[in-house]
């Protein structure tokens, strides 16, 4: 919502503010205008677990054609938010009428794990050319920086052939990356090979 958005709903809430109440959901609170947030109680959620997202998916995807792989992925691409994963559902479902990580995938345009774990696993076994082969083609596909170093985080959060100090090596290593904001350049970045220790 703009914020010419916002100022307008805050001139409606002031007026009805004695006959209505009003339940306003964001994802970030930070992007909602101050005087809306001091006519508000401020009520924090934490991201839906994995696990709760998968309960309630199954609910819905009941009816639909799918594989179990599919709904990995839709919990994946979800991160918690479980808005996200329904619509992630209907979008996939309706675009291609089977829900498959394949398909999920597209219709979300991240990444896909397995390419991510490649990756890692040629990282580990010290093939970087492998890696920066892996990771070139995947920007030469349209990903982002951005969008490759996000799914490398939550990647390795959850793979398990990685030890945990390693682990924290690329949690730094994604931090960093987030801290500085470059212009998109115009053709894949060059090689610089990070020697983690």
């Amino acid at each position: 919502m703009t914020a010419g958005a916002q100022q307008a709903l805050r001139r409606t809430m002031e007026i009805y503010s004695n006959t209505t109440r009003f339940a306003l959901a964001c994802n970030m609170s930070n992007k909602i205008i101050e005087p809306i947030q001091s006519r508000c109680a401020i009520l924090r959620f934490m991201k839906l677990t994995d696990k709760q997202v998968t309960t309630r998916l199954l609910a819905v995807i009941e009816a639909e054609k799918y594989n179990p792989e599919g709904l990995e992925a839709l919990v994946f691409t979800a991160e918690g938010d479980m808005r996200q994963a329904i619509n992630n559902l209907q979008s996939t479902f309706t675009g291609f009428g089977f829900v498959n990580s394949e398909n999920v995938f597209k219709v979300c345009d991240q990444p896909h794990p397995l390419v991510i774990i490649g990756i890692l696993e040629s990282c580990l076994r010290g093939d970087v050319e492998a890696a920066a082969d892996s990771a070139t083609a995947l920007w030469r596909l349209g990903y982002s920086a951005l969008d490759i170093i996000t799914t490398v985080f939550r990647v390795v959060k959850v793979f398990d052939g990685m030890e945990e100090s390693m682990k924290l090596q690329f949690i730094k290593v994604r931090q960093l990356a987030l801290s500085h904001t470059f212009p998109p350049p115009r053709s894949p970045p060059q090689r610089r090979i990070l020697r983690i220790t």
